[in-house]
């Protein structure tokens, strides 16, 4: 398997670490692409696909190392995708660089409710040149924070997407009603953009990477389970 920039980042920050990174079920062993226990890997399925639109992943501190996220499953199938660190004070001059590319139309995925009155509300992506869609990647009150604490973001319009439908994802419990995880948001975005193929393969990427994620959750569950002692 092609590393991609998230596993790239995730290298990155393992390297900083001064100290273990002990996400849930740590003592699985796992495929160190796709983050899956080792039974379960996912390498061999994945195909990537082509899309004009371009993803940015802003992603807070610990979110690359953790299993559970999805932001990796966009640069599976998109390998041009991005990733980068967050910085409240420095951002990475590789990202501005990005953002001010003239190639592209930035636009930073977020629910429109975040948006004051002067801010740009887009429902879909705007014609002309390929959208690069900034996600920013965490728990929702890391991307909230990530939100407010990004001036470099200001001038840029938002787009929100409205799945109007159930979340599938399950890997994490949401905050709320209409928060979904990364990789649900990009597959409608790359629908509404008009990169069918994509939002195809994308999605049955998701879809398989949510079964074996919860098939080894539950196994694990069940070892630890079997392994305590009955209650008297």
């Amino acid at each position: 398997m092609t590393v991609n920039a998230v596993l790239r980042l995730r290298a990155e920050r393992l390297a900083r670490a001064t100290r273990p990174f002990l996400a849930r079920g740590n003592r699985v062993r796992r495929c160190q692409s796709c983050l899956l226990p080792l039974k379960n890997c996912l390498c061999a399925t994945i195909t990537p696909a082509q899309a004009k639109s371009q993803f940015c992943l802003v992603m807070f501190d610990t979110e690359p190392m953790k299993p559970s996220n999805t932001g990796r499953l966009i640069a599976d199938i998109l390998p041009e995708t991005t990733a980068f660190q967050w910085s409240r004070t420095e951002p990475p001059q590789a990202l501005l660089d990005l953002v001010a590319n003239p190639d592209f139309q930035p636009v930073v995925v977020f629910p429109a409710s975040a948006a004051d009155s002067e801010r740009e509300v887009l429902s879909a992506p705007p014609p002309g040149k390929p959208p690069l869609f900034i996600m920013l990647d965490g728990t929702w009150s890391e991307a909230r924070k990530m939100f407010r604490k990004s001036p470099w973001l200001d001038a840029l319009p938002i787009i929100s997407v409205d799945l109007s439908r159930i979340s599938a994802y399950r890997l994490r419990e949401p905050h709320g009603d209409g928060q979904y995880c990364t990789a649900e948001v990009a597959i409608a975005l790359l629908d509404l953009a008009g990169d069918t193929d994509a939002a195809i393969a994308l999605g049955a990427h998701f879809t398989r990477f949510r079964e074996r994620y919860l098939a080894g959750k539950s196994a694990h569950q069940g070892n630890i389970t079997a392994a305590l002692p009955e209650s008297v």
